[in-house]
């Protein structure tokens, strides 16, 4: 199985329902094609909130993973307006839900879309080993996780698409689990000490100045 992530932006006075359904439209385009066996959209359906401990970044973006049976890219995407990148990936979902809903509806809960770089000034094993085996069991200890979907980027397939090292989307059961510090961090006792673990793990692995979160939502066309 291979997974493909194309990144996709809103275009300049692009409302957010214009996006969207753009964005789902061409999500459904793909179904026609045999070899992909499954396809789902994490886009930023609505704006973030303007007050939260996490800085959301205000753009509107939309991450279509593809599943196929083979390594050719679904370059149909590629013209797309707003195209943004398009990358071969190594999925692992640590923890993951039961998907019960129909697809086409929006997954319950909310997700955290995070692009993020290697930290510079460690090499490449170093920063897989402290994402995976230091930081991917904090979160799980920390943060009232329902899904986690881990992507380690391991081809560019466009030649303009960003250096991005790692695609990650964090999804929880209900909007107050990420939005509310005290759910996502922890009790009063522990929110501000597991902030700073949090913050001091990430920042042993990741390049901070480039780091994009987004406050999205996902959709599985084909599940």
């Amino acid at each position: 199985m291979s997974k493909e992530i194309i990144l996709i932006k809103g275009l300049e006075n692009e409302t957010y329902q214009q996006f969207s359904e753009r964005i789902l439209s061409l999500g459904k385009s793909l179904l026609h094609d045999k070899d992909i066996t499954q396809v789902k959209i994490t886009c930023t359906l609505n704006p973030p909130p303007k007050l939260s401990v996490i800085p959301f970044k205000k753009a509107k973006i939309a991450a279509i993973s593809i599943y196929t049976e083979n390594k050719e890219s679904k370059r149909k995407l590629f013209n797309a307006p707003g195209f943004d990148g398009s990358y071969l990936v190594d999925e692992s979902i640590p923890v993951a839900y039961k998907k019960t809903w129909n697809d086409g509806t929006a997954t319950p809960g909310v997700s955290l879309l995070t692009l993020f770089r290697q930290k510079k000034g460690i090499d490449y094993a170093t920063f897989i080993h402290r994402w995976h085996n230091g930081h991917t069991p904090l979160s799980l200890k920390i943060h009232p996780l329902w899904n986690y979907n881990r992507n380690v980027v391991k081809e560019k397939i466009t030649e303009t698409s960003y250096n991005w090292d790692g695609i990650v989307e964090e999804h929880f059961r209900k909007t107050s689990n990420l939005l509310n510090p005290l759910k996502f961090f922890g009790n009063p006792f522990t929110m501000v000490y597991n902030m700073l673990r949090v913050y001091f793990d990430t920042n042993s692995f990741l390049d901070y100045k480039t780091i994009e979160p987004y406050f999205a939502t996902e959709i599985w066309i084909k599940s």
